[in-house]
């Protein structure tokens, strides 16, 4: 894996050391020498991680780090402060600054590459996120929301497995404070737990002594449930080894041994935090492409959708010799519901009509809203005489129960419909749809309120 790593320190032997390890493994390295420097750079070319220096003069790595995060620009960037503090106390104030991990000078160089390579995956995913969100922002499928963030609205869900009693102790206790904590007894009840819990983070113990810590969290990655699930291990100082496995692997973050719970709680906030605005992005881009393919007022389909669905069909079913039949709809003298009793009553009318609809139609039928009042239903593998037989059940339907649209006013509605129905050989989908909007207009010229099918 390569990726882009800006490296930020004021003494120009650690840069260029750096720059020399980093280089050797394929990474493509920007340099600053200064606090204000590297904001310039993460801003102007967008790096994939960045390697900040605390102690620097001016201005220090803390203050870099919580401007950059506080800046929509760089605020995805991860931040690995490099620094030759040691105590807890400093690990947490750069957690809390915006950091997503924290590493001690002289750095191990595997545990260094492991780091990068770990959170620069973690970023790739957040990136194609934001990827879709602009790109359905541009096409005006999603609505702009810069200010809404899924942080820490609600306490978060945590699954923990540790066979230690006092550190087990210490773990719940810690996150008590602020989030729900389960316990998990063993590595097979984790497992069961964690596939139907819905859990928005998982602690593992990687020195378990009935079982190979590492092997459960390549399991938890392993299932559908918990693959985006963070994943947070406790490993004995020293264990570098078993680290980078554990990076490698996916885990998300580490503790060492022993555990110090306001670093916990620092690290099981950005995990939250994380996760939470991946959350975010991916229920945003669903309800966009909802927005996208649905009509906003029925709830059915869009023609755009329909359109796209029904070239599809149309290809498949000349391919396997299966008819595909088309019904379109038009509500009779619909303007005069409009004009009589206003376009609220007319909405409500078009929303009843598609529920009449969806209620009299298959699951594999579509059923689209083509616009104004205009409706249409694809029908895959359905022959003219069953299309026929649905299409006059949902007329009968649409006639004979009036629409509601006060408590004291109801209207009587009818509807024409236009069958057509492919033809095999070279036909299309813009072909199907022409011939079941002419038998449509035969339908209105002969009186409405009735169903006509393509002329054989």
């Amino acid at each position: 894996m390569t990726a882009r790593v800006l490296i930020v320190d004021d003494v120009p032997a650690n840069l260029k050391l750096l720059d020399a390890k980093l280089t050797a493994e394929y990474f493509d390295v920007l340099k600053a020498s200064s606090g204000p420097e590297a904001i310039d750079i993460a801003t102007a070319q967008q790096p994939d991680i960045i390697l900040l220096d605390v102690m620097m003069p001016g201005m220090d790595g803390f203050e870099v780090c919580r401007r950059l995060k506080a800046a929509p620009q760089t605020e995805h960037i991860p931040i690995v402060m490099v620094t030759a503090l040691d105590q807890p106390k400093d690990r947490v104030q750069g957690l809390q600054a915006g950091a997503d991990d924290f590493l001690t000078k002289p750095v191990n160089d595997l545990a260094l590459f492991a780091r990068v390579k770990s959170l620069v995956r973690l970023k790739m995913v957040t990136d194609e996120l934001r990827m879709r969100e602009a790109t359905g922002q541009r096409i005006g499928a999603f609505i702009g929301t810069s200010t809404e963030r899924m942080l820490m609205v609600e306490p978060g869900r945590a699954l923990v497995l540790d066979d230690r009693p006092t550190s087990l102790k210490r773990l719940t206790e810690a996150l008590g404070l602020e989030h729900t904590v389960t316990i998990a007894e063993t590595p097979e009840e984790m497992l069961q737990l964690a596939g139907v819990g819905d859990f928005d983070l998982m602690i593992v113990s990687l020195t378990l002594q009935e079982f190979d810590g590492l092997r459960l969290c390549s399991q938890l990655r392993s299932l559908e449930a918990t693959r985006q699930t963070p994943i947070l291990v406790i490993v004995e100082e020293g264990d570098t080894p078993r680290l980078v496995r554990a990076l490698d692997m996916g885990v998300n973050d580490y503790l060492l041994r022993p555990v110090d719970r306001n670093e916990l709680v620092a690290r099981c906030r950005t995990q939250l935090r994380r996760k939470r605005y991946q959350d975010y992005l991916r229920d945003k881009f669903q309800r966009g492409l909802e927005l996208a393919i649905t009509d906003g007022l029925t709830g059915l389909y869009n023609r755009r959708y329909m359109e796209g669905h029904l070239t599809t069909l149309v290809e498949e079913g000349l391919q396997s010799g299966k008819p595909v039949s088309l019904l379109i709809f038009d509500i009779d003298y619909f303007k005069s519901v409009n004009d009589t009793y206003g376009h609220a009553a007319g909405d409500t009318v078009l929303k009843e009509f598609a529920q009449r609809i969806q209620q009299n139609v298959r699951g594999v039928d579509l059923a689209c809203r083509l616009g104004g009042e205009e409706f249409v239903v694809v029908m895959p593998d359905t022959d003219l005489s069953y299309a026929f037989m649905v299409a006059e059940r949902l007329r009968q339907k649409v006639a004979e129960i009036p629409f509601r649209i006060e408590p004291a006013v109801a209207l009587n509605v009818t509807v024409s419909i236009g069958i057509g129905v492919t033809e095999g050989g070279s036909d299309t989908a813009k072909r199907l749809l022409e011939r079941a909007d002419s038998a449509l207009y035969r339908a209105k010229r002969d009186g409405r309120n009735r169903v006509v099918a393509e002329a054989a």
